[in-house]
């Protein structure tokens, strides 16, 4: 079983949504749950996007990490 820490190339609040987005495509899904905008504000640092929409940094980082493991098992 694969750990958080055995990702490949951890995501990072300093990541563009975009950026995300290119390393884990399937992380989408968990962006688009949160409500980011992926096309206009994809170029926006993760932590700038949980400020303008005011949501937990340490949530959706969790969030997008369970996905790129549950997708790289």
């Amino acid at each position: 079983m694969k750990t958080l820490d055995s990702i490949s190339a951890p995501i990072s609040a300093n990541d563009s949504l975009n950026a995300i987005i290119a390393r884990y495509p399937h992380a989408l899904p968990v962006l688009q749950r949160f409500g980011f905008d992926t096309c206009c504000g994809g170029t926006l640092a993760l932590s700038e996007a949980v400020v303008r929409h005011d949501l937990d940094l340490d949530q959706v980082v969790t969030a997008l990490r369970v996905a790129a493991q549950e997708r790289s098992q």
